[in-house]
């Protein structure tokens, strides 16, 4: 079970991106000037205070939102030559996303927000993938119970579960175990790592946590809207 190769061996390429925002007539610069490669299968964790724009840049990669000046490239494709729908189309198709709320559809079941993508991504066997998914992190007694009936930990491995099941290229992860408490934020973790080595899929991590950020291979750190080598 491997993510899908990518044509020159980067999965993400930024260069000269910025991010600029008016707010009471003055101009606030979020990100300026930021270079990044991200090689296929790299992990790497983005450092940063509270504010420092870190999910700004995450959703500026994702094609969530377009920046002021520069270009994201994924997997070898320019996101700003696509429209909305062919962003999403391409979120489909070659990203997955962990967040800290979690992001469960609450009227969907455990087993219905896993099949979810992959039902938008058109595949086959949809409820299969989602029940195997599923079963890889432990909650396959769990598939027919909603959010509101699982734990904070358990909700984010609905998430994790949700984020792999379509073998994504690259997966994002905003501060994945913001929300949770120390024990169970280590598990999670323990688990998103061991399936990107599985999977072989490229991630990128954004949080304030530096043990977190000690499992990736690389870190970066986010200051003044640069990122900084650490």
């Amino acid at each position: 079970m491997h993510a899908p190769d990518v044509i020159n061996g980067l999965a993400i390429e930024v260069t000269g991106l910025a991010k600029h925002v008016t707010s009471n007539q003055a101009r606030l610069t979020i990100l300026s000037g930021l270079q990044l490669a991200v090689p296929q299968r790299e992990t790497l964790a983005i450092l940063g205070a509270s504010g420092s724009g870190k999910s700004t840049l995450l959703g500026l990669l994702a094609g969530l939102d377009t920046p002021s000046d520069g270009k994201v490239l994924i997997n070898a494709q320019d996101i700003a030559l696509l429209d909305e729908d062919g962003r999403a189309a391409l979120r489909g198709r070659s990203m997955g996303f962990v967040f800290q709320s979690f992001q469960l559809l609450p009227s969907l079941t455990a087993l219905e927000n896993v099949m979810l993508p992959l039902q938008l991504a058109g595949r086959d066997d949809a409820a299969g993938q989602a029940k195997a998914a599923l079963n890889r992190v432990g909650l396959e007694q769990r598939a027919t119970h909603y959010p509101r009936q699982l734990s904070g930990g358990e909700q984010q491995r609905v998430a994790i579960a949700r984020a792999f099941a379509p073998k994504p290229a690259i997966l994002f992860a905003d501060e994945p175990t913001g929300n949770l408490d120390a024990a169970t934020g280590q598990r999670i973790i323990d688990l998103l790592f061991e399936l990107n080595a599985e999977t072989g899929t490229t991630l990128v991590l954004v949080t304030h946590d530096a043990a977190l950020a000690a499992r990736c291979q690389r870190r970066l750190q986010l200051i003044d809207g640069r990122l900084e080598p650490i």
